[in-house]
Parts: C-alpha cells; sequence; structure tokens
C-alpha cells in the first residue's frame, strides 16, 4: 500500500508563505514536519512564516542552522524548529532531546534524512524543488497518518 500523496506549485515566496500559515493553525503539540529539498529550496522560508503565523507578535525567527534548534513558545504550544543539516550521526539527534519533542512540541525538521530511523512515521513529509518558473516552487506531500488526510484535502482545496 502506498501512502498518500499531494503535489502543489507554490508560484511565489508570498504563495509558500501563505500555504505554510494555513497549515500552522492545524497544528498542535506532537505535530512533526519534516522539511526536505536542497539548499536554497525554500525549507527555511517556509518553516519562518509557520513560526510567525504563531506567534502574537512575530518575533526574529533565526535559521537554526548553526544552533540546530530553535524552540519557540507559541498560542499552539512548544515549537522546535530544527535544521540538522551539520549532523553527522543519527545519535546527536537524540541528544538535542528530539525525541522527546516529537512527543511533547511541533515539530520542524530540516534536513530529516539525518534522522535516519528516529523519523517519527507518523509525521508529514514536504519535499521543496524549484518549480518550472522564477521563485517557484514544486512541493509533495507524503504521509502515512490519517490524521493529515483531511489537513491536506484542506490544504489543496
Amino acid at each position: 500500500m502506498t501512502s498518500p500523496r499531494a503535489v502543489l506549485t507554490l508560484t511565489s515566496p508570498e504563495a509558500t508563505c501563505a500555504l505554510a500559515s494555513q497549515l500552522a493553525t492545524r497544528l498542535s503539540p506532537g505535530d512533526v514536519l519534516l522539511l526536505s529539498g536542497g539548499i536554497g529550496a525554500g525549507k527555511t522560508h517556509f518553516a519562518r512564516c509557520l513560526i510567525h503565523a504563531l506567534q502574537d507578535p512575530p518575533e526574529d525567527v533565526p535559521s537554526p542552522t548553526f544552533t540546530l534548534v530553535q524552540v519557540y513558545d507559541t498560542a499552539a504550544g512548544e515549537l522546535w524548529h530544527a535544521d540538522l543539516y551539520r549532523l553527522s550521526d543519527p545519535d546527536q539527534c537524540e541528544e538535542l532531546g528530539l525525541a522527546d519533542a516529537f512527543e511533547t512540541a511541533i515539530c520542524l525538521v530540516e534536513w530529516p534524512d539525518r534522522l535516519e530511523d528516529l523519523a517519527p512515521a507518523d509525521a508529514l513529509s514536504l519535499s521543496f524543488d524549484a518549480g518550472a518558473a522564477e521563485d517557484s516552487r514544486a512541493l509533495t506531500l507524503d504521509w502515512s497518518d490519517p490524521r493529515w488526510d483531511a489537513i491536506v484535502t484542506e490544504l489543496t482545496a
């Protein structure tokens, strides 16, 4: 059985931000988003827009490339934004406390391939690629947990 999949074209950085804001309102602690794609594909832009949508007022959201994890208090609960690009071993993910955060916080994980088998099976995977037009992105969403069915349907309507 194959997992459900949706493919979207995001025509601009503003469209990417709008989708992130829509998704933000549907998230709660225990939700994990796995953001993949090459450097410059739009992962951090998406994450920043999603975090801003949950903050009142929005605060500075730096890329966690060097800090590895940034934690935010939001109206929806604690949110962890992790950038695993610099990690070389999944054990380092355990040391960061990500396994616990997957259960208690909203988690956005860039470079989720670094998690290997630590990636939660019920996560929503978002894969960003350059689109055909300048500044556009092709976004593929994959999931196995039925919880995401209605959410993705609403986002793609």
